[in-house]
């Protein structure tokens, strides 16, 4: 494989057309920046715990559409598939409210992870939406620890929920825990009390030895933080009409770029390879937005290189 992604896999209830309606679509952000890189072309696999129930099954069945390969293909009874309800704002933006208590995505065991799949793969991408519960904290943490000691490229998404967290404190305590395993790390400009601020990030890369820091900035594109030098990646302009998804369609362009140019070591990363991978996820996250629903919108490669010609 590629890369494997480990995390949540849930439905996202975007509003209908209708007043007070809600339609149903396939989510999360480790499944979204997954099937964002099997539609580059990419071998990807989903490390990660659905429920048996009608919505588990969807979800199942949404990754082996794409081609994806299930790591957990037997379905929790333990609990349901987690849910989220979205509220989407005039400018494209918008808020969770998570149906989780559990949900089947909090359960995923060390035992689920197995190592020739990690043996097996060029990268491995996980997030803190996991984390904020165990087992699955300790189940991602383990994953990320072994992806590390294999050599593989590591990748970290922080995205912040605080409404699955007891405060910010303890979604810091969880993320400064895996750290020392992370290559690429994707922080967003709200999320930056994670790094002490944007103006500390090159010494909390040098104390954290992580390779490359991307700040993503929305319409506004993305910087990066790489070697000591920095850098800013412009966005596109076009009409938002939901930003579900956006960025990990934005992460998983990127992501996939990388690995497309033959990186398979951070050692292996150049300046202009960085450069190069944010403008194919930039491209990759103005196409997703354009659209509704996360999953549903995210772009194929013929679709990025078409948009970047």
């Amino acid at each position: 494989m590629d890369v494997i992604c480990v995390g949540e896999m849930l439905i996202d209830f975007t509003p209908g057309t209708q007043p007070a309606s809600y339609i149903r679509n396939p989510g999360g952000a480790p499944a979204n920046a997954c099937i964002a890189m099997a539609r580059n072309g990419l071998e990807a696999g989903f490390l990660g715990k659905l429920g048996d129930d009608d919505f588990g099954r969807f979800l199942k069945e949404t990754l082996e559409k794409d081609g994806v390969k299930v790591l957990c293909p037997k379905l929790t009874d333990e609990a349901i598939t987690t849910l989220a309800f979205v509220t989407l704002y005039e400018n494209g933006e918008r808020s969770f409210t998570f149906a989780r208590k559990p949900g089947a995505d909090m359960l995923l065991e060390v035992s689920d992870v197995k190592a020739e799949d990690i043996e097996n793969t060029r990268m491995l991408h996980a997030g803190s939406f996991g984390m904020s519960k165990d087992p699955s904290r300790t189940a991602t943490e383990y994953a990320m620890k072994l992806a590390k000691e294999k050599g593989k490229l590591v990748s970290y998404d922080v995205n912040y929920r605080d409404t699955v967290w007891e405060n910010e404190a303890a979604a810091k305590e969880a993320v400064d825990s895996i750290l020392k395993y992370v290559d690429l790390l994707k922080i967003s400009e709200e999320e930056l009390s994670f790094t002490g601020g944007e103006e500390n990030i090159p010494a909390f890369m040098k104390e954290n030895g992580i390779t490359v820091v991307i700040e993503t900035l929305g319409a506004d594109g993305a910087k990066y933080f790489f070697d000591g030098r920095e850098g800013h990646i412009c966005g596109h302009k076009v009409k938002a009409v939901d930003a579900t998804g956006a960025g990990d369609a934005f992460w998983g362009g990127f992501l996939s770029k990388i690995l497309m140019s033959g990186v398979n070591t951070a050692a292996e990363l150049t300046e202009d390879i960085v450069r190069e991978s944010l403008e194919y996820g930039n491209a990759s996250g103005a196409i997703c937005v354009q659209k509704m629903g996360g999953i549903p919108a995210l772009p194929t490669k013929a679709e990025i290189e078409g948009y970047l010609d």
